[in-house]
């Protein structure tokens, strides 16, 4: 199948869940410092992968993607502190890191992919 739009693209998709998981998950949360750190992170993952597909190469594709991995590593590195700290419980924790994994993976996948071929057009 060719990926003819950003919103065709699995990650992307995955990312719009995580997106609207966390906001679910931290919408009655009071610190608006933890709140709005991970709100930033998780919408991150899903704007560089929208913003390299529009880029128009592979190179700068990858780097975007690179970006939204290392939003995503932010995002799971605060479910921890949020975990630790009460502002989620164990079951929303598990639910954000099985979809970070599954996203991770995604990602990865999609990395290795666009290294080894070559796209045509945007």
């Amino acid at each position: 199948m060719k990926i003819e739009r950003f919103e065709d693209i699995q990650s992307w998709q995955e990312a719009r869940l995580l997106v609207r998981d966390v906001y679910d998950i931290l919408k009655g949360c009071n610190d608006r410092g933890f709140k709005d750190q991970m709100q930033r992170a998780v919408v991150s993952i899903m704007t560089n992968i929208a913003e390299g597909f529009e880029r128009g190469g592979n190179k700068e594709f990858v780097y975007f993607l690179t970006v939204a991995r290392g939003s995503l590593a932010e995002v799971k590195s605060l479910s921890y502190a949020g975990l630790d700290i009460k502002f989620m419980t164990t079951e929303q924790f598990t639910s954000i890191e099985s979809r970070a994994q599954k996203l991770n993976g995604l990602l990865n996948g999609f990395i290795s992919y666009l290294k080894n071929n070559q796209r045509t057009g945007s």
